[in-house]
């Protein structure tokens, strides 16, 4: 098998860096050739949602993970930004660019992330924007700042990470969920609705189990017309409604695709020498035995750098494997998660969800495989090393009773 010498990653966000940063790492010194859709410097996401909606003196934070000179001049990459793959040909191992240009390699990650999803019909209704971009989040400031209404569709973690940040400014926030139980999927019935609560504490309107009809122009702001008849009075609309893999380009190319980019254990895709990482990869994650797609930002580091070093020697290509980790902030409290939600069983073993401040434990047979942490944050790594070494229910039962324990001695001595 002849070494490979050039590397391309699609996708220049934060797995296609950690990929060339990775290849680099290993001892590559070959060429890399870095392609990105956007304009932008590969940039940090989740403080899109976050700290750079806040109100705040000033430009809002910058998040650009590298500069340009420490890109082209320190990792010698070839960096092609603004200029979106159009295809793939596998067959000739070239990467296809939007101006017909070919980008050949001898080992290729693909790292194209995810596309927001929009509502439909309202693409040219001005005001309503989705939150994935450094420029949809820069169109979402420009209108919290000028004192918008804000109507959030969709109660998942975007959606009310941006509820949030603008109730923390004082605005008045209407939440629109179809679903009964907010973040089912993510976090089971039990907890969803635990953590829905804290809207209400907030003053933001949530309205579950309610759809959207229509939107249309309402004088100078946006009529939101819902399913149940009613009819909500906004200036901005942001639509956290999910995100689809961002794989269209890979029609026709061979490369298998099921929900994102089909991967093996290593990250290997159905086509030698391809490669995938992040938000686009679903892979078969053996500590849990099942395939899955992660869209959180510890996997895609993980998983840019081990599919690049992989690509690179693929006879000796890692299984990659990971215990499940996401974290958002709503009005000021931190949630965590680690592992998988789907259990037999959820415990609260640690304070209270009435009290907005809590420990939930996830139950699969008789092994812990997650952990749910609400203003906890010592708490969680521990129960994510817990679930990774395969720990009991017993086992995290005792550790949780043992902690409570040492949290009632240290409050007793003050």
């Amino acid at each position: 098998m002849t070494t490979p010498q050039r590397l391309a990653v699609v996708g220049a966000s934060l797995a296609g860096l950690r990929a060339v940063e990775g290849a680099r790492a290993s001892g590559f010194t070959g060429s890399i050739t870095l392609i990105g859709a956007e304009d932008h410097l590969p940039y940090d996401r989740p403080p899109l949602s976050k700290a750079y909606l806040a109100e705040t003196p000033g430009s809002p934070p910058d998040t650009t993970f590298r500069t340009e000179d420490t890109l082209r001049g320190e990792l010698g990459i070839d960096l092609r930004l603004g200029a979106p793959a159009s295809g793939l040909d596998t067959e000739g191992r070239a990467v296809l660019m939007e101006d017909g240009t070919p980008v050949p390699y001898d080992a290729l990650v693909i790292a194209t992330g995810a596309v927001a999803r929009l509502l439909p019909g309202t693409e040219d209704l001005a005001g309503v924007h989705a939150l994935r971009t450094a420029d949809d989040a820069a169109a979402v400031r420009r209108a919290l700042d000028g004192g918008a209404r804000l109507v959030v569709v969709g109660a998942g973690f975007i959606g009310s990470e941006v509820a949030s940040a603008a109730r923390e400014r004082g605005l008045p926030v209407t939440v629109v969920e179809a679903a009964d139980v907010p973040l089912r999927r993510a976090l089971g019935d039990e907890m969803g609705l635990a953590c829905a609560a804290l809207h209400d504490r907030a003053g933001t309107d949530l309205r579950r189990g309610v759809s959207v009809r229509a939107m249309r122009r309402h004088g100078e702001g946006i009529g939101v017309e819902l399913a149940d008849g009613g009819t909500l009075h906004a200036d901005l609309v942001v639509a956290g409604i999910g995100t689809d893999p961002a794989t269209s380009w890979l029609n026709g190319s061979g490369v298998a695709l099921a929900d994102g980019v089909l991967c093996d254990r290593t990250l290997a895709t159905s086509v030698p020498g391809v490669y995938a990482a992040g938000d686009v990869a679903h892979w078969h994650n053996p500590l849990f035995g099942q395939s899955m797609r992660l869209e959180h930002w510890t996997s895609a580091a993980e998983q840019g750098a081990t599919a690049a070093v992989n690509a690179l020697n693929p006879r000796a290509a890692r299984p990659y494997s990971t215990v499940p980790y996401f974290w958002s902030d709503w009005y000021g409290t931190r949630i965590q998660f680690v592992g998988i939600s789907q259990a037999d069983e959820v415990r609260v073993v640690s304070g209270d969800p009435a009290d907005g401040r809590w420990v939930a434990l996830y139950r699969t047979g008789e092994r812990l495989t997650g952990a749910l942490a609400v203003d906890h944050p010592t708490h969680i790594m521990k129960y994510r090393v817990m679930i990774n070494r395969g720990c009991s229910w017993t086992e995290a039962l005792d550790f949780a009773q043992t902690r409570n324990e040492q949290a009632c001695r240290t409050t007793a001595a003050i």
